[in-house]
């Protein structure tokens, strides 16, 4: 469980016994987590908006490519960014590559590709697995 998620708990514990007189430290220490985290504000850094932008343009421009591909592209264009710093952004910015696309297997014969073929009588279709 994550930080943030801890503190969406700790808030709510607070909140839903707010009458039995609940505080901050009791309920901080019955989630097992410390005060400092629970009062941690994160900030936005100030290219963070362009960067995700940016990763954006690439991911659309490079579906298949993710995002340890989409880092070293911007390190080829000069930006000096960690790669956990690209790869939080990517999952703030939900990407994700695509599962790629497999052909169907043709069903029937070729003179007649596109029915598909009902067994006529007991043992006419055998299916083998190991194939």
């Amino acid at each position: 469980m994550s930080p943030a998620q801890k503190r969406q708990d700790v808030a709510a514990a607070r909140r839903a016994l707010e009458e039995d007189g609940l505080s901050e430290r009791m309920a901080c220490a019955a989630m097992k987590q410390p005060r400092s985290t629970q009062r941690f504000k994160g900030k936005e850094r100030d290219d963070e908006k362009q960067l995700v932008q940016r990763m954006l343009e690439l991911a659309r421009a490079h579906p298949r490519y993710g995002y340890r591909r989409i880092w070293a592209l911007l390190r080829n264009e000069g930006r000096r960014d960690n790669v956990k710093r690209i790869h939080r952004l990517w999952r703030k910015a939900s990407l994700k590559v695509p599962q790629k696309q497999h052909k169907k297997r043709r069903l029937g014969t070729s003179a007649n590709g596109i029915m598909r073929h009902r067994s006529e009588h007991i043992d006419h279709v055998w299916w083998m697995a190991d194939r």
